[in-house]
C-alpha cells in the first residue's frame, strides 16, 4: 500500500504568504549585514565610445570612499571575463567576445559598467562617482539587429565581422523547398517580436562576503540559480575551487528569468569584498534595471507557410535575425536558437519545417532568456501565419487550426521532438464554449451602435517545458519532528514552499505543515539547476518522488527489523508501517522509525540524482476579446478566457495564479511593453514612467480553466505552467486586434499594438 492521497489537487493558500503579507519577507534589502560598505556602479552614457582616459583619484579622496576599481584593478587581480555557457549547435563555432566585469576600452551599450565606487554610505559612493572623470571618443552605434548585419554597420567586435555572432538552422530545408514547390499557396509575414523587460517588482541586488582565514566568498543574491551563479564564479571569474564560493538567495521579488545570470556587479561585490576586508552591499534602482538587466525577445522574422488546395499544411519556413545586444550574456543564444526550435510549429502536424536564425550583436542591454525564452515567438510565428492564411484563402482560422492540430500520440514533429499527450482538438471547443462565442456577434453590434470596433482572437499554444535536464533533491529527517525537502530548483514567488510539501504529504501520509523547503543555498543543497524552463515542478518534483522512495526504502528496511518481521508484509499509509495481517494492530510510525535511526547512529535520510530529460508538454486555446475606438486608435481587453492544459494538477490555485501572471506579461507585450532605442542608441525606456506595464485597470478578469490530461513522462504526471501565459496570450490578443480591424483590410500589425500604430494603420488604410 502507498499513503492516502490528502494533499494533491487542493488549492491550498500559499504557505509563505503568511510572511510577506505580515512583511517578514527576508529579501536582500532586509539583510542586516555588520559593518558592510555600500557599492555604486558608473555606468556609460553613451551607446558606443572609446575609453581615453579615466581620472579617479578625486573620487577615491571624497569623504567615506574606501575603494575606486576601474578595468585595471580587475586585470591586475586576474579576474577572468563573465562566461556564456549556452551550448548552441551552431552551423560554425559561437564568437563570443570577452565580458569583463568593468569596461575594457570601449563601452557598447548605455549602461555599461566603467568603474565601480565602494563607500560608507550609498550616498557617499554615489557623490564619488558623479566626481570620476572619463573622457569618452564617442563611436558610431547601432541598435538594430538587421541593420547591425547590413553591409557598411558599425562594428562592435573585431572578431565579429559584420556584427554576427553566429548562423543556426534546424529541420530539413530541401524537404521545406519541396513542400513550397508543390503546394497550392503560399502565405509571407514579417514579424517583429518586440524587446521586452523582466521588470521585477524586486530590482538585482547583492551582498558580496569575503572570509580571509579560508579564502572564501558568499554572494547573498537576489537570484534565480545559484548553483549555475557559483559555477561561474568559481571556474570562469575568480578561478578557486567551487567549495570556496558559496551563493545564497533569501526571499526573491520575481525574476521571470532576468535573475537566472551572472552579472558584472556580482563580480565587482565579491572582488571589493575580498580587497577591502568586509561586506559590500549593491542594490539596483529602477533605472539601473533599465540599463543593466538582461531583456528579452527583439527577434525580426520572416515566415512562411505553405498549404495545399485543401488547407492542409505542408511546409514551414523561419528566417530570423536574433538582436544580441553588446554582450552574450550567460544563456542568451539560446533564446532564438534551441529553445524556439522545440516548439517551432506549434500545435499543428506540419511534415516539414526548417529555422534559419542569424545572432546580430548591437549596441543594446544583452538579451537573455525571458519567460517563455523562445516558445512565446515559436507559437507567435505559427498562430499568425495561420490567421493570416485564413484571411488569404477565405476558409474560417478555427477550420483551418482543426485541420491540421495533431490528433493522434505520440507524436514526432518535424523539429524532432515527440509529443506524448494532449487534448488540442477538444481545448478549442471547451474555450468558445467557455468565451460565449455564439454571442460574440451580439456583442460585436453593440459596440458598433456606439462606433466601435469590436475584434475576436482565438490562438493555441504549446509550450516544451524541461529548461535543464535533471535535477538534485534530499529528504532529511531532523530531530524537532519536521522534514526537510531540499531542492536543486528554486522559486522566485511560484509558491514552492506549499506545493513541494503538498507532494511530500501525499506520498508520505503527514500533515503539510511538518515539511520545511531547503532551496536556494550552495551550502545546504549539493546540486541543482534552479529555476527556467517552468521545470520546477517537472524536474524538481520527479527529483523528490524519488528521494522519497529512497528514504521509505530504507525506513521499511529498519521498521520490519523493529517489529521483527518481512519487509514483504509491511505495508505503509498515513505516515505509519503496520503489519499485513496483524490481529494486533501492530506497526510503527515514520517519525518514530526516523528517532529510532537516529538513536542508533544512523538516518533514513536520502537524497538522489534525477537522471530525467524528458520535456513536458503544456499547451491550451485562448480566446480574446478586444473593443477598438476608431478615433484614437486605443484598444481596450474586455474579455480574457484559456482552456489548458497542466497535466495533474498539484495545487490548482497556484497553477491558475502562474497562469495568470504569464497572461498579464503576455498581453503587456502585445500591447504595451517594448524596450527602444533612439537613432543615437540612447535608451527611451529606462523607467517605469517610459516603460508600459500593465495596470490593473488594462486588465479583465483573466479566466482560466484547467483540464487535466496527464504526462507519463514524469511520476506526477504534471507539465510547466509557469511560462504558459507569456505563450499563449501575444497571438491571441494581435488576433483580436485584427479582427477588429478587419473591415480597414489590416492583415498584420506590429507588436506593441499601441493606439498610435493601431491608428495609423487605419488612416493609411483609408487614404
Amino acid at each position: 500500500m502507498t499513503a492516502t492521497v490528502i494533499e494533491r489537487g487542493t488549492s491550498r493558500r500559499r504557505i509563505e504568504d503568511d510572511r510577506f503579507l505580515r512583511g517578514a519577507g527576508r529579501f536582500v534589502d532586509d539583510i542586516a549585514t555588520s559593518g558592510a560598505l555600500h557599492g555604486f556602479v558608473l555606468r556609460s552614457p553613451h551607446p558606443h565610445a572609446r575609453i581615453v582616459s579615466i581620472a579617479t583619484a578625486a573620487a577615491a579622496a571624497m569623504p567615506g570612499v574606501r575603494a575606486v576599481l576601474t578595468i585595471a584593478d580587475l586585470q591586475a587581480e586576474r579576474i577572468g571575463p563573465l562566461p556564456c555557457i549556452s551550448k548552441v549547435a551552431t552551423d560554425a563555432p559561437l564568437i563570443i567576445p570577452a565580458r569583463p566585469a568593468l569596461a575594457d576600452g570601449v563601452v557598447r551599450h548605455v549602461g555599461d559598467p566603467v568603474a565601480f565606487v565602494v563607500a560608507d554610505t550609498q550616498a557617499e559612493a554615489r557623490d564619488a562617482a558623479e566626481a570620476i572623470e572619463v573622457d569618452y571618443d564617442t563611436l558610431p552605434a547601432i541598435t538594430d539587429g538587421a541593420a547591425a548585419l547590413a553591409p557598411g554597420a558599425p562594428q562592435l567586435w573585431p572578431e565579429a565581422p559584420g556584427n554576427l555572432s553566429y548562423r543556426f538552422q534546424k529541420g530539413d530545408a530541401a524537404a521545406v523547398e519541396a513542400a513550397f514547390a508543390r503546394s497550392d499557396i503560399v502565405v509571407s509575414l514579417d514579424l517583429v517580436n518586440n524587446r521586452v523587460t523582466a521588470a521585477p517588482m524586486e530590482p538585482r541586488g547583492a551582498i558580496g562576503t569575503h572570509d580571509a582565514a579560508t579564502g572564501s566568498f558568499l554572494l547573498e543574491v537576489s537570484g534565480q540559480g545559484v548553483h549555475s551563479i557559483r559555477d561561474q564564479l568559481a571556474d570562469a571569474v575568480f578561478r578557486i575551487p567551487r567549495d570556496r564560493v558559496r551563493v545564497v538567495c533569501p526571499d526573491v521579488g520575481g525574476g521571470f528569468g532576468a535573475k537566472n545570470f551572472l552579472f558584472p556587479e556580482y563580480v565587482l561585490l565579491l572582488l571589493a569584498a575580498r580587497r577591502l576586508g568586509r561586506p559590500v552591499r549593491w542594490l539596483s534602482e529602477r533605472i539601473e534595471d533599465f540599463l543593466s538587466t538582461a531583456q528579452g525577445r527583439d527577434n525580426r522574422t520572416k515566415a512562411q507557410l505553405a498549404l495545399d488546395a485543401e488547407g492542409r499544411f505542408l511546409g514551414l519556413k523561419v528566417e530570423t535575425v536574433a538582436n544580441l545586444g553588446a554582450y552574450l550574456s550567460t544563456s542568451g543564444p539560446g533564446s532564438s536558437t534551441t529553445a524556439p526550435g522545440t516548439a517551432m510549429g506549434g500545435l499543428y502536424d506540419i511534415p516539414a519545417v526548417h529555422m534559419d536564425v542569424r545572432g546580430a550583436f548591437t549596441n543594446t542591454v544583452p538579451i537573455d532568456a525571458y519567460r517563455g525564452a523562445g516558445k512565446p515567438e515559436a507559437n507567435y510565428i505559427i498562430e499568425r501565419l495561420i490567421d493570416l492564411a485564413a484571411h488569404r484563402t477565405g476558409r474560417d482560422p478555427l477550420d483551418l487550426r482543426r485541420r491540421n492540430l495533431i490528433a493522434t500520440f505520440p507524436h514526432r514533429t518535424a523539429m524532432g521532438v515527440t509529443i506524448d499527450c494532449g487534448e488540442f482538438h477538444a481545448n478549442i471547443d471547451r474555450v468558445l464554449v467557455a468565451a460565449d462565442t455564439g454571442g460574440f456577434a451580439a456583442r460585436r453590434a453593440a459596440s458598433k451602435a456606439r462606433g466601435m470596433l469590436r475584434g475576436l482572437g482565438v490562438a493555441c499554444f504549446l509550450e516544451t517545458s524541461r529548461g535543464a535536464p535533471g535535477e538534485w533533491a534530499a529528504v532529511r529527517f531532523e530531530a524537532d519532528g519536521q522534514i526537510a525537502l531540499a531542492l536543486g530548483t528554486q522559486s522566485n514567488g511560484q509558491g514552492h514552499e506549499t506545493s513541494f510539501p503538498q507532494v511530500a504529504s501525499d506520498l508520505l501520509g503527514l500533515p503539510v505543515g511538518i515539511f520545511r523547503l531547503v532551496q536556494a543555498d550552495t551550502a545546504q543543497v549539493a546540486r541543482g539547476q534552479g529555476h527556467g524552463g517552468a521545470r520546477s515542478l517537472h524536474m524538481g518534483g520527479e527529483a523528490l518522488v524519488r528521494a522519497i522512495d529512497a528514504a521509505l526504502a530504507k525506513a521499511r528496511a529498519l521498521a520490519a527489523q523493529l517489529l521483527q518481521c518481512p519487509e514483504a508484509q509491511l505495508d505503509f499509509a498515513d505516515g505509519r508501517f503496520s503489519v499485513t495481517g496483524d490481529t494486533a494492530g501492530r506497526g510503527i510510525g515514520l517519525l518514530d522509525v526516523a528517532q529510532a535511526a537516529r538513536e542508533s547512529g544512523g538516518s533514513i535520510d536520502a537524497e538522489v540524482d534525477s537522471d530525467l530529460d524528458l520535456i513536458t508538454f503544456p499547451n491550451g486555446c485562448q480566446v480574446a476579446e478586444v473593443e477598438i475606438d476608431p478615433d484614437t486608435g486605443a484598444v481596450r481587453l474586455q474579455r480574457y478566457v484559456a482552456v489548458d492544459d497542466y497535466g495533474t494538477l498539484i495545487n490548482p490555485m497556484l497553477t491558475i495564479g502562474q497562469v495568470q501572471g504569464g497572461l498579464a506579461q503576455g498581453i503587456g507585450q502585445a500591447l504595451l511593453e517594448e524596450v527602444t532605442y533612439d537613432e543615437s542608441g540612447q535608451i527611451l525606456a529606462a523607467s517605469l514612467m517610459d516603460y508600459c506595464l500593465p495596470r490593473a485597470e488594462d486588465l479583465p478578469p483573466l479566466e482560466v480553466t484547467c483540464i487535466e490530461v496527464p504526462t507519463d513522462s514524469n511520476r506526477l504526471g504534471v507539465k510547466g505552467s509557469g511560462q504558459a501565459g507569456c505563450i499563449g496570450a501575444p497571438q491571441t490578443v494581435i488576433s483580436a486586434v485584427l479582427d477588429a480591424l478587419a473591415p480597414f483590410g489590416i492583415e498584420t500589425i506590429d507588436m506593441p499594438a499601441t493606439p498610435e500604430k493601431i491608428w495609423q494603420a487605419m488612416r493609411n488604410a483609408t487614404r
